[in-house]
């Protein structure tokens, strides 16, 4: 029996946290513990963008996304508040922008504090893609071990365009943005929501019936597309996707169904989680909430921060991590509405049980 196919998961995701120092002045991360391939970061208590960078795209101060906009790559104001300038073997460097004669605020604004979520691909693949229509150019990174890929494809505008994802399982979720066509949504798979509906990250509204995965569900191999402009653009604009398939004792992507008490829900996981998402998706109105077990650290006190807004991280208490899930504390309608339906997204701190059968500790 394979109690878990991970036994450090902070080998292929982790979180890491500072306090600026500088306004002015670019920095070096470390502790990350791995190169990074995708950096999803955030100052927690100021208002700027939550910042995506990642290595298939390259780092540089044209290559930020906004999980909280639907601007195209660059457009939002991290090249004039620093950015990303390089991915490094145990973290990553940021540079000022130039703002205000060089201002590196998204980053080591004096005295703010800051968190940035990493994961590890690592392996490059590329080809072109299959399915319907003209076949495209696409790039990647993938880590078949934790689940990880990241997959940057052209555009064909014809349904049924299948891009391979490398992963050599079924991803669970799928977090997808068209990257040159400007005002177009952050489009999300979830396996809890089936092949026939989507929901958008940057935005708090519920799940909808669409034809964006052209109704197919996604194989060990591919995922398929519809025409929808939006993420298989006719015009060949470049798309980046995220790619997850799911790790016994390392990552999980559900749903569970509120029952609007305090004491609520407890959803196992296989393990003590490190992060966890969660997005109510039978109605609208309740942004994406992110937890992790590094900003506070502590139960009750998992502060929540929302890929969907830039604002700062909220203080009120929704859930424990437990050794071997989470349980809501909270009877809020962001996590714990009777009867309504949330999926959610978990990396590992650290398994219930090793690969040997030992239960594990923290580490």
């Amino acid at each position: 029996m394979a109690y878990t196919d991970i036994d450090k998961p902070s080998d292929y995701f982790n979180t890491i946290l500072w306090t600026g120092a500088s306004d002015t002045a670019g920095r070096s991360f470390t502790g990350v513990g791995f190169r990074p391939d995708l950096v999803w970061s955030k100052i927690r208590d100021d208002t700027y963008n939550h910042n995506w960078f990642d290595s298939v795209r390259t780092a540089g101060s044209d290559k930020e996304l906004n999980s909280n906009t639907t601007g195209a790559e660059g457009s939002g104001d991290t090249d004039g508040y620093g950015f990303i300038s390089s991915f490094d073997t145990d973290g990553f460097t940021s540079a000022p922008g130039t703002a205000s004669g060089g201002r590196n605020l998204e980053y080591n604004q004096n005295g703010n504090t800051f968190v940035a979520w990493n994961w590890k691909a690592g392996t490059s693949v590329s080809g072109t893609t299959t399915g319907s229509g003209t076949s495209k150019a696409y790039s990647g990174s993938v880590n078949t071990t934790s689940g990880f890929s990241i997959i940057k494809y052209i555009g064909n505008g014809t349904a049924g365009h299948q891009i391979p994802h490398h992963l050599n399982s079924v991803p669970k979720m799928i977090i997808l943005k068209n990257i040159t066509g400007g005002s177009e949504n952050w489009f999300v798979y979830h396996a809890s929501l089936g092949n026939t509906k989507d929901i958008h990250l940057n935005t708090t509204g519920a799940s909808a019936t669409a034809d964006s995965w052209n109704n197919t569900t996604p194989t060990s191999t591919v995922w398929t597309m519809s025409d929808q402009s939006a993420i298989n653009s006719t015009d060949g604009n470049d798309h980046i996707a995220y790619c997850f398939a799911e790790k016994k004792g390392y990552s999980k992507f559900s749903s569970f169904v509120g029952n609007g008490s305090t004491n609520g829900s407890y959803i196992h996981l296989g393990f003590s989680p490190a992060f966890v998402m969660i997005k109510l998706s039978s109605g609208s109105g309740n942004s994406w909430n992110i937890f992790d077990n590094k900003r506070e650290g502590y139960n009750p006190d998992n502060d929540a921060l929302f890929p969907d807004v830039s604002g700062t991280e909220t203080t009120t208490d929704y859930l424990d991590f437990t050794a071997s899930g989470f349980k809501i504390r909270n009877n809020s309608s962001a996590v714990n509405t009777s009867g309504s339906t949330y999926i959610f997204a978990a990396f590992a701190a650290f398994p219930t049980v090793t690969s040997t059968g030992v239960a594990a500790t923290a580490r």
